[in-house]
């Protein structure tokens, strides 16, 4: 590197908008490291799409929403990228293309310690850095069914959701020593103590007398949300609907327009979803490994109604083999579902139970005091 780092440590996260978890991901360290060390260890946050990215690379962020609504292409082309050979003719013939920007990235960033939280960013920055090098951290955002771009032998240590993917990483070619369970860091108010249910569903103005059911699309409101939730209306089940459309305005606008013939609450983007969580009976989800870590600690049984092929496939075999929740990908089996569990409560909160017994609400705060080490930054002991 061309800079000295700074007197005070460092730390440059490297992210990019490809969907909400790597940004929500580096924040949640973030806000880990702001609460144990206070102002003793300075960080920075880089989009390596946006900010350094060359023409059309630096677009990726826009087109990933438009990406993704096409799952069979988005399968394809997951499966004919991932594994070790693949991994390193890609990043092989797209090194020409990103030197040049891969190194003006490294020597415009002086750092003590530089952590990588998307896929993409491993492999064009260990080469840029070259020898003398700060350490390297990988935080892995994919819960299960992780992708071998992750995997690179040169990382320092490799923080991964689940022993699954500490299995991957090792097949991929990295040691035991290298990687470390630590679970996905999630931002801390969802970590809070679970809080009196009758008291938040008082304050959020929803019914006590029934179950809650909560439909999310997450925070870009994404999957077929409108026709779950008129799905689940129709459907005559004694319960409340929630539904959180996030920043999906036209779907928003028509679920508002819609005659509910159950008593339903339409919100849009809500800052508010931990409560939320902690005051309902049954969350419905899309497979997204954020919004399963956050219903984990709210111990929040899950039906998942889609996944993003690929990357979420086992996401949802891990809900379903460890009993936290149900794979339900069209309507009428979500409707089977909800019904279920509402005339069986018993079984609900077996469901319940293994969703606390999943969770890791320590992972952030576990991360920041991994990469603080690093750093050479400890607690001061009182």
């Amino acid at each position: 590197m061309n800079k000295r780092p700074p007197e005070k440590p460092n730390i440059l996260f490297l992210f990019s908008d490809t969907g909400g978890g790597h940004r929500s991901a580096t924040e949640a360290i973030i806000e880990a490291l702001v609460m144990t060390y206070g102002d003793k260890i300075d960080t920075e946050m880089v989009d390596i799409f946006k900010d350094y990215a060359p023409p059309p690379l630096d677009r990726m962020p826009a087109w990933y929403p438009r990406m993704v609504r096409v799952p069979q292409a988005w399968r394809l082309g997951y499966r004919l990228s991932d594994g070790n050979r693949r991994v390193r003719l890609i990043t092989t013939t797209f090194w020409p293309y990103v030197r040049r920007i891969a190194r003006h990235m490294v020597t415009s960033h002086p750092c003590n310690l530089i952590v990588s939280v998307h896929p993409l960013a491993s492999a064009p920055m260990l080469s840029a850095l070259g020898k003398n090098r700060p350490a390297f951290v990988t935080v892995v955002t994919d819960m299960v069914t992780t992708h071998a771009l992750w995997y690179h032998r040169r990382t320092d240590l490799c923080l991964v959701p689940t022993e699954t993917a500490k299995l991957r990483a090792i097949k991929c070619g990295l040691n035991s020593r290298q990687v470390h369970v630590v679970g996905l860091p999630v931002a801390n108010r969802f970590c809070l103590p679970m809080g009196d249910s009758a008291e938040l569903r008082a304050r959020l103005g929803w019914p006590q007398n029934q179950p809650v059911i909560l439909l999310v699309g997450g925070g870009d409101g994404m999957g077929p949300l409108q026709k779950t939730a008129e799905a689940i209306a129709e459907a005559g089940l004694p319960a409340t609907l929630v539904v959180v459309a996030g920043r999906n305005q036209k779907v928003k606008t028509k679920l508002e327009a819609h005659r509910w013939p159950m008593r339903t609450f339409i919100y849009g983007f809500v800052r508010e979803m931990p409560d939320f969580m902690r005051a309902s009976d049954i969350l419905v989800t899309k497979a997204g490994p954020g919004t399963i870590s956050e219903a984990f600690n709210a111990g929040l049984p899950l039906v998942l109604y889609s996944r993003l092929p690929g990357q979420e496939d086992g996401n949802v075999a891990y809900v379903v083999s460890e009993g936290a929740g149900i794979w339900a990908p069209h309507p009428e089996l979500i409707v089977s579902a909800l019904r279920n569990w509402i005339s069986h409560p018993d079984e609900r909160k077996q469901a319940a139970s293994a969703c606390r017994r999943l969770a890791r609400p320590q992972a952030a705060a576990q991360i920041a005091q991994i990469l603080a080490e690093q750093v050479g930054v400890r607690v001061a002991h009182s």
